[in-house]
């Protein structure tokens, strides 16, 4: 906090902000949204921030920082920015150990003392054009984030009049607008600098240097008073700012389905697919027990898993809130994926609802297969998003299952499913094809749909099945010599 600045009654912080954070995180919001800070997590340049014992992902976020100078409430967009004082460098600090648990609102993964250095000078808002400001972060000496509001999703008056229509902003109010990609982990040691400028303006105004020291803590959390600190792939990922910085492994994803085999998939019922699955020696294939929320829905895609494990009270303290796994699912899925779940035959809950199908659906995802229940059902399927599951329930998940694991192997109605797995869906049930085995499949299950066809012609002429249905070679014959093929599929009733 600079001298000249008064401390603030709110700190209010966006979520996601400029284009390039958005892409690296793979989602893009539709409007803004936002938490709050505390103002005991105001800190001031040259100041230190503690890592506390027994966590390893503090993440520094360079931002640009507005205060308020005058009273804004229901504020226009032409107006917005003459409420606004000033300008100035922020680093909104998070610990990435303890985002899962405080379900988006960050209280304590950003709320920390010392988790908001301001400044150190402040910038005449009158004299810079909020379009034009620029952010730059230092780790160390090196250059990690340089970007300007050009970047920006929402434009900086959006923010203060969108705030104003809530509640009131009151002079010495701070927003912090949001960090650009290069938000990466911080460690003892580290020293972050952060810049807000207009090299543009009249004069170059600065913010100058904003320089924060990392400490380690010596003092670990209580467990008996709250939840622990606790890390998983995802969010090491995301607070290094990809899985090669945070030294994981690169995902491995199934490719798609080409269009030809999408296309010979969806004409082929899953009784004919079936059929050749068994013949090569695959008689699991069959998710057990779920039917379509729209009748005569069709669903072929790629499976990417979700597992619920049974409800225990400290499991779902633990995994169930904040950005949990199922969310974690429906937000990533990818067109013509279909999101499979393990909820183990339970459907006394739901394991989705509506709000969760909308975001599967305008991702592109070719439906859901859950071995539970739905929520929200009707709504589902208004939708427009085909489900398959074991009928509608209105608890929440909570009340059954804990989210637990995404992109791993699953059991869904007695199915073995893995990521990648091919799924078919139709009015006869879900089956699960080895994705090697696919095209081979495909090609047989619609030869033997070209045959039946012909046997049925035969018995509508009157010729009893015996012989007939499957083929023998008499029958085998007289086929072979109308189509002229030679096939062996063979045909099962």
């Amino acid at each position: 906090m600079t001298a000249s600045m008064t401390r603030p009654g709110k700190i209010i912080a966006i979520h996601l902000s400029y284009a390039s954070r958005a892409d690296q995180r793979g989602r893009r919001p539709a409007a803004p949204s936002y938490f709050f800070k505390p103002a005991s997590s105001v800190g001031v340049s040259g100041g230190t921030v503690e890592r506390p014992a027994g966590t390893e992902l503090l993440a520094f976020e360079g931002e640009i920082a507005l205060v308020i100078g005058t009273a804004a409430r229901h504020v226009s967009l032409d107006d917005a920015w003459t409420h606004v004082g000033w300008v100035t460098a922020s680093n909104d600090l998070g610990l990435y150990d303890l985002r899962a648990n405080d379900k988006g609102s960050n209280v304590r993964s950003k709320g920390g003392d010392g988790y908001t250095p301001l400044g150190p000078e402040l910038i005449d808002a009158r004299a810079v054009d909020p379009a034009a400001l620029r952010v730059r972060a230092w780790v160390n000496g090196e250059l990690r984030q340089n970007d300007t509001t050009d970047g920006l999703i929402f434009p900086l008056t959006q923010l203060v009049a969108d705030l104003s229509q809530h509640f009131t902003l009151e002079p010495g109010d701070v927003i912090l607008t949001g960090t650009p990609a290069g938000s990466s982990v911080i460690a003892p040691g580290d020293v972050v600098e952060i810049e807000v400028d207009a090299p543009d303006a009249a004069g170059s105004p600065s913010s100058g240097r904003l320089v924060t020291t990392v400490t380690q803590g010596e003092i670990p959390f209580d467990g008996d008073l709250g939840s622990l600190p606790a890390v998983d792939d995802l969010q090491r990922a995301e607070a290094w700012g990809s899985r090669d910085a945070a030294g994981l492994p690169a995902e491995t994803r199934a490719p798609a389905l080409s269009p030809a085999l999408r296309a010979k998939l969806l004409e082929a019922p899953t009784a004919g697919l079936s059929t050749q699955l068994r013949k090569r020696g695959h008689h699991a294939c069959f998710i057990d027990g779920v039917a379509a929320n729209i009748p005569g829905s069709k669903i072929v895609g790629t499976a990417k898993t979700l597992r619920f494990v049974p409800y225990r009270e400290d499991l779902f303290a633990a995994h169930g809130g904040g950005y949990n796994a199922q969310k974690r699912a429906f937000d990533a899925v990818d067109e013509g994926e279909i999101i499979v779940i393990e909820a183990r035959g339970d459907a006394t809950t739901g394991t989705l609802g509506d709000i969760l199908a909308l975001r599967a659906r305008t991702r592109g995802a070719a439906g859901v297969v859950t071995d539970g229940g739905v929520r929200d059902f009707d709504a589902v399927a208004e939708i427009g998003l085909p489900v398959f599951s074991r009928g509608s329930h209105p608890s929440v998940l909570g009340r059954k299952h804990v989210p637990w694991d995404v992109d791993v192997t699953i059991s869904c109605g007695g199915a073995a499913v893995q990521p990648g797995d091919i799924i078919v869906g139709d009015g006869d049930g879900v089956i699960v094809i080895p994705p090697s085995l696919a095209d081979q499949v495909a090609d047989d299950a619609l030869a033997q749909e070209i045959e039946d066809a012909w046997i049925a012609e035969q018995v509508a002429a009157g010729h009893p099945v015996d012989g007939l249905f499957p083929l023998n070679a008499e029958w085998r014959a007289k086929y072979d010599a109308a189509t002229g093929t030679g096939s062996e599929v063979g045909s099962e009733g």
